[in-house]
C-alpha cells in the first residue's frame, strides 16, 4: 500500500515536472521567435537606410557634375568671346596704323572745319540709389500659407527628415510655377544652386539688407542686376529631396548685417 502511494505521488511530481519543462520550452520558444523577427526589421530598416543614403549621394554627385558641366561650358564660351574681342581690337589697331601711314584719312564733309565737331556720348544704366527703410512692410514675395515658420531659439519639427531642427527662414506653401516677386528694390548679389534650397538668389536691398529666395526656376536677371520692388526674378520650381514631403514652396530669408532676422517682422500684415 505504501508503495503504491509513493509510486502515484511520483508519477503526479514527474508529471508536474514535465508541465513546467514544456511551459519553459514554449517560452522560450516564444522568445526567439520574437527576436528573429526583431533582427529582421533591423536588417530591413538598416538596408532602407543605406539605399536612401546612396540614392541621395546619387543625386548629389549628379547635381555636382551638372554643375561642374554648365561651369566648363560659361568658361569655353567666355574664352571665346575674349579671344573675339582680341582679334577685333587686333583688327582695328592694324586698320588705325594703315591709315596713318598711307595718309589717306579723308575729311567726313567738305565743310567739316566750318560746323563743331559732334561726338557720341554713351552713358551706362542708372542704378537708383538702393536705401532700405526698415520701418515700411516688406511686400510678400507671393501669395500662400507659411508652412515652416522661422525658428533659430528652438526647433521645429522636419517632415522631411523626420527630425527636429531650427529654421533660419519661412517656407511659403505654393505650386509650380508660381510667379515670384522681390519684396523690395535691390540688386542682385548672387544666384547659387544649393543642395537644400535649389536654386537661390540673394538680392541687397541696402541699409546691411538682404533677401535670400530659394526654390526657384526660370531666373530672368543675372548677377549685378538691379530689381524692383513687385518685379518677378523667377517662378517656383520642383522641392528639393530636403522638402519633398513638404512639397513645391518658397524658401524666403531676410538678413540684417549679416544675421538672419524673422521676416514675418517686416512683411506686410
Amino acid at each position: 500500500m505504501r508503495n503504491k502511494k509513493f509510486a502515484a505521488f511520483f508519477n503526479r511530481k514527474s508529471y508536474i515536472v514535465a508541465v513546467v519543462i514544456m511551459v519553459v520550452a514554449a517560452f522560450g520558444m516564444m522568445g526567439l521567435y520574437y527576436a528573429q523577427q526583431e533582427r529582421e526589421q533591423e536588417e530591413q530598416l538598416a538596408k532602407q537606410q543605406e539605399e536612401n543614403v546612396r540614392r541621395a549621394k546619387e543625386e548629389d554627385a549628379a547635381r555636382e557634375k551638372a554643375a561642374k558641366e554648365q561651369k566648363e561650358a560659361k568658361a569655353v564660351a567666355d574664352a571665346k568671346a575674349k579671344i573675339l574681342e582680341q582679334k577685333k581690337a587686333e583688327e582695328a589697331e592694324e586698320a588705325e596704323e594703315t591709315a596713318e601711314v598711307s595718309g589717306m584719312i579723308e575729311p567726313q564733309d567738305d565743310n567739316f572745319m566750318d560746323e563743331p565737331e559732334v561726338v557720341a556720348e554713351t552713358s551706362a544704366p542708372v542704378v537708383p540709389d538702393i536705401h532700405f527703410n526698415a520701418e515700411t512692410d516688406l511686400s510678400w514675395p507671393l501669395q500662400g500659407n507659411v508652412i515652416l515658420d522661422y525658428s533659430t531659439g528652438r526647433t521645429i519639427y522636419s517632415e522631411t527628415l523626420q527630425q527636429y531642427q531650427s529654421n533660419p527662414a519661412i517656407v511659403i506653401k505654393a505650386d509650380v510655377n508660381t510667379p515670384v516677386t522681390a519684396v523690395a528694390s535691390g540688386t542682385i548679389t548672387s544666384i547659387e544652386t544649393d543642395a537644400v534650397t535649389g536654386l537661390t538668389m540673394t538680392v541687397d536691398m541696402g541699409d546691411g539688407y538682404s533677401a535670400r529666395y530659394g526654390q526657384l526656376k526660370e531666373i530672368p536677371k543675372g548677377q549685378g542686376d538691379y530689381v524692383d520692388s513687385g518685379e518677378i526674378i523667377g517662378y517656383v520650381s520642383e522641392p528639393t529631396k530636403y522638402y519633398s514631403v513638404e512639397g513645391s514652396n518658397l524658401y524666403f530669408q531676410l538678413w540684417k548685417d549679416g544675421a538672419t532676422v524673422d521676416p514675418m517682422q517686416y512683411l506686410e500684415h
